[in-house]
């Protein structure tokens, strides 16, 4: 599993209450390098720092054959981030896509990806996040070469997965969209971390629905709440 395995030690310490959500968790104090405020980037931004969005910087597991293509890509200050690339079909109104993007832009967390830009023009639709350099759960789970992932990380990836996910809760985001094992991606310490993609629908037909049916609530999908 390459370099994800030298940065998961096999034998893992209980993990610690979660301490309280402050500014300093993400403002350079040594666990996270600072996320900047959600912007509004232009498309030739995206295409500079994608090169063009060159088939050589595709990360998706996929490839070119995921339905929505995310990039590794470099901003003009060097900042590494992820771009994921949607159809204009998925987004039709480009002034919800923002108005979605933005909402969970706001959103900071140590346990999410945290989203830190979108662009919406002409028919380009894509979101900008923090880049995570040791591939999804996914992999580690079901295409793993040596052995399979430790339990002491599986029972980390839950407990860093239920923070995340109580923190969207006690934000007002209860609904997590298509969560599942893509959806865990392993940052730079080998921690695991919630993709903030999911925390957005999308909409066709004037009709909000989420971008993967079998993965929403079904109570949600029947009146729109979650309860």
């Amino acid at each position: 599993m390459g370099c994800f395995q030298s940065k998961i030690p096999h034998q893992l310490p209980p993990p610690p209450p979660p301490p309280p959500q402050t500014s300093s968790d993400l403002d350079g104090n040594g666990e996270q390098q600072a996320v900047p405020a959600f912007n509004e980037f232009s498309l030739a931004e995206l295409r500079a720092a994608s090169n063009g969005f060159s088939s050589d910087l595709i990360v998706s597991e996929s490839g070119e054959k995921a339905p929505n293509v995310v990039y590794r890509g470099k901003l003009k200050n060097n900042r590494v981030v992820a771009i994921k690339r949607f159809s204009r079909q998925s987004w039709p109104d480009p002034h919800q896509f923002v108005n979605e993007a933005a909402m969970v832009g706001n959103l900071r967390h140590k346990r999410l990806v945290n989203l830190i830009g979108c662009c919406a023009e002409g028919d380009e639709r894509l979101l900008v996040a923090e880049y995570m350099p040791n591939d999804t759960l996914s992999k580690h789970l079901f295409h793993w070469e040596k052995q399979p992932l430790p339990w002491e990380m599986r029972l980390r990836v839950a407990y860093h997965i239920a923070q995340a996910l109580e923190h969207c809760n006690a934000q007002g985001l209860k609904i997590y969209h298509d969560l599942n094992a893509y959806r865990v991606l392993f940052d730079e310490e080998g921690d695991p971390r919630l993709s903030s993609f999911g925390l957005m629908k999308n909409s066709r037909d004037g009709k909000s629905y989420s971008t993967n049916l079998a993965y929403t609530p079904p109570e949600f999908l029947r009146t729109g709440m979650c309860f």
